[in-house]
């Protein structure tokens, strides 16, 4: 049996951006499920437009995502000499000519043809010269007639007619440079690859494709053309749904876990299962799970997923997470600190984001402490304050300052005072944290500390009052 090859090639003038990495995942599964072979391949043919910055954030991107090669990163522009090779052999077969019409002589060729109501197309005039090389000459590649028919992997049966979709396409410039469609052929045949899963944006290049194909006499890969990814509009997907950079996100605090799951299920689908572990997804991925039907991006929807493995995850593997966030912040902490914080926030936080400003407060130096003003006016009026001096005494002659020596404590002291815990709580967390929102009470104290508790209700003690 064949070993199943599949590939990802980017074009390095741009980031990774979401439709881009759920193609990368979708073949890295595939190559994976089927114990094959995942080739990375940057198509930089477009000299102007790419550049090694972009080749970089691709590579990070991927490695973000955890999708690793087994070969490359391949670079098309170190490849010319392989593709003029084949692009001799086919002018040598009879598959290929030189042409020197100008751009505005196509064109006008394209409008005289649509003003007879035919298809706007080249005329095929150069076909018939048997022209050689010459400066500025492009070389085109004779159109086949008949059917283009394959069985997609993810449509079904589809075949085109051949003189309807294609023309006599140009495979090399006038500048000498490979065109797209000649240098991916060439180089998935050069790798092996047998498995093509992409947009269907590629349709239309297919019947070029398939063509060189068999002019080459190369084997045909399978194709698979997965719909479009659109916003919650309906409409293709942009910046403005959240079609960033993948890297966009891990600043934002996602976890490549999440974003993994997610990107699998804008156009996967095995049964009513929605959360995947990568071991889960590579056992169950095939091609039939490919939906035909255009997929939604929802941030809301990523963002739940998130939160969803931020309280799966474990204690040890966020701890270095939370700590490249609260950097961004100016903050830093050992890990044993981190590793009491983070549990904290497990439960509630979406991002990591969230949770590095969330947690802050824990880190800060007292006196960065910003007092909500309205949390002071709601919590800190002339009466919760003799409760608070009274309560900052109270937690002054606790020796161990652990969640059950404070329980034990402030219940104490509420039972005694006959108050509900709230008038006590509110505050006391105003004061240590100065907001009016926290993880709980006793985690919160004991976590921060004895010291900085104490000098925290110091300060919001001293605060001015209307």
């Amino acid at each position: 049996m064949t070993k199943v090859v599949t590939r990802f090639p980017p074009s390095p003038t741009g980031y990774l951006h979401i439709g881009g990495a759920r193609t990368a995942l979708f073949n890295w599964l595939f190559a994976r499920a089927h114990d094959g072979e995942f080739v990375l391949r940057i198509e930089d043919t477009d000299q102007a437009r790419s550049t090694p910055e972009m080749t970089q954030a691709i590579v990070d991107g991927m490695n973000w995502l955890g999708l690793d090669w087994d070969h490359g990163p391949y670079l098309q522009s170190d490849r010319t000499e392989l593709y003029n090779q084949h692009i001799e052999k086919l002018i040598e077969t009879g598959h290929a000519y030189y042409c020197d019409c100008t751009s505005e002589q196509v064109d006008a060729m394209r409008e005289k043809a649509r003003a007879e109501g035919k298809k706007p197309k080249y005329d095929e005039s150069c076909r018939s010269k048997n022209l050689g090389p010459g400066e500025g000459r492009v070389v085109r590649f004779k159109a086949p007639e008949g059917l283009c028919a394959w069985k997609d992997l993810v449509k079904g049966p589809i075949s085109m007619d051949y003189q309807e979709m294609v023309d006599d396409f140009i495979i090399r410039r006038g500048n000498g440079s490979p065109m797209y469609n000649l240098a991916v052929v060439v180089d998935d045949a050069d790798m092996g690859v047998t498995h093509i899963i992409r947009g269907e944006d590629h349709l239309s290049n297919n019947p070029k494709q398939m063509a060189l194909y068999n002019a080459l006499g190369y084997p045909m890969p399978e194709f698979g053309h997965v719909p479009m990814i659109f916003g919650s509009d309906k409409k293709k997907l942009s910046k403005r749904h959240g079609a960033m950079s993948v890297m966009e996100y891990e600043k934002m605090g996602f976890l490549p876990e999440a974003m993994v799951n997610y990107l699998v299920r804008l156009g996967w689908g095995h049964g009513d299962q929605e959360v995947f572990s990568r071991e889960e997804l590579v056992e169950l991925f095939n091609a039939k799970g490919l939906n035909s039907s255009p997929s939604m991006f929802d941030l809301t929807k990523l963002t739940s997923v998130n939160a969803h493995y931020i309280k799966e995850a474990s204690v040890e593997s966020l701890v270095p997470l939370l700590a490249r966030y609260l950097k961004d912040l100016d903050l830093e902490a050992d890990d044993a600190k981190l590793a009491e914080i983070v549990p904290l926030y497990q439960p509630r936080a979406t991002t990591m984001v969230e949770m590095a400003e969330q947690c802050a407060f824990f880190l800060m130096d007292d006196e960065q402490i910003e007092f909500e003003e309205k949390a002071v006016k709601k919590n800190l009026k002339p009466a919760a304050r003799e409760l608070l001096a009274e309560v900052r005494a109270l937690l002054a002659t606790v020796d161990e300052f652990t969640e059950a020596a404070l329980e034990e404590a402030l219940h104490a002291f509420a039972e005694e005072r006959e108050l509900k815990f709230g008038k006590i709580a509110q505050p006391v967390r105003v004061a240590i944290t100065g907001r009016s929102f926290s993880p709980g009470l006793y985690e919160t104290l004991a976590v921060l500390g004895k010291d900085k508790s104490l000098n925290r209700m110091d300060r919001a003690l001293a605060l001015p009052q209307d």
